[in-house]
């Protein structure tokens, strides 16, 4: 070979390798540079993970196993009978005939993470009413935006929900007017029972209360019937009276079963509602004879809520 070819292909073998000299450079100055503490934190982390992955994986065939013998014993001791005294006891079921609407028109109105809740008290809803012995006509009317994306993201098999009528309409495009009636704690009506051949409406609104009014309004603007639960006959409560879908759904279902609003409210309202019966706010019949002496000449001894309102002042 002569001098020039020799000379060409060393030539051409260096500008190969230029560029893989300035990657190794380039990895040489990442490496040099400082790891934040946030970084090295997250590392370690993934380190200490992976390395007790075998770990966790044996830990959860020892407690699958340990489950297994325990059902084994107690299998052997009552003679095979396991398996059915697992189950939950079935109740007697006898539907209802009342429709409750959930109305998720509202989803322009939500922001995003409120959507999702709303989605939560949903699944809360169809829930209790599976579970129900008195079991409801459900239907979730107006489906779709926000809603929708939290259901099909984190909770697809809802396409397989038994026992519910889903529908993309609006409610008024399903059941005639005269038998709706919207559920709203602005109406100035009171719902004294349920009619069974009736269809009531509760907003699928969560908005912490930045839409004050809107479902009595929507209500008034279909020109349908309205009322508001007896809340207020039964019970007092520290917050205001707004009450979450699946509050609402659970107290129609616990109604439907006790037969009494009263047990209804208290079945399902939350403690940190505050609720006390009316009548029953925790002081004894002493203490109210005496603050009655002392007020006597108050026009407040003739008004109850007048009269605990002063007893909260005190």
């Amino acid at each position: 070979m002569s001098c020039e070819g020799a000379a060409e292909k060393m030539s051409g073998a260096q500008e190969e390798t230029e560029p893989e000299k300035e990657d190794a450079v380039r990895r040489g100055e990442a490496e040099q540079q400082p790891v934040s503490k946030r970084r090295l934190k997250k590392l370690l982390k993934q380190q200490k993970w992976e390395e007790e992955r075998e770990l966790r994986k044996q830990r959860r065939k020892d407690r699958k196993q340990q489950r297994r013998l325990q059902r084994q014993n107690q299998q052997d001791e009552s003679g095979g009978d396991v398996q059915s005294s697992r189950k939950r006891p079935r109740r007697d079921v006898t539907p209802s005939s009342v429709r409750v609407v959930v109305d998720c028109s509202f989803d322009s109105l939500m922001l995003t993470k409120d959507a999702g809740k709303l989605h939560k008290q949903i699944q809360r809803c169809y829930a209790e009413n599976r579970r129900a012995s008195h079991p409801v006509q459900l239907y979730l009317t107006s489906l779709g935006g926000q809603l929708k994306q939290s259901m099909d993201e984190k909770d697809k098999g809802w396409v397989n929900w038994k026992d519910i009528n889903i529908k993309t309409e609006h409610y008024s495009d399903i059941i005639t007017k005269e038998e709706l009636v919207y559920l709203t704690s602005d109406s100035p009506n009171v719902l004294e029972e349920l009619d069974q051949n009736k269809a009531y409406v509760i907003g699928g609104l969560v908005d912490h209360n930045h839409h004050k009014g809107i479902t009595f309004d929507r209500a008034k603007e279909l020109g349908i019937n309205h009322a508001q639960l007896p809340l207020s006959n039964f019970v007092k409560m520290n917050s205001r009276k707004v009450l979450a879908v699946n509050h609402v759904f659970e107290i129609i279902l616990a109604y439907l079963e006790k037969g009494s609003w009263q047990e209804a409210f208290f079945t399902v309202l939350p403690q940190r509602k505050g609720a006390v019966a009316v009548g029953q706010d925790g002081t004894n019949s002493q203490d109210k004879e005496e603050e009655e002496d002392s007020d006597s000449d108050s026009d407040a001894d003739s008004d109850p809520d007048t009269a605990e309102q002063m007893e909260k002042k005190d």
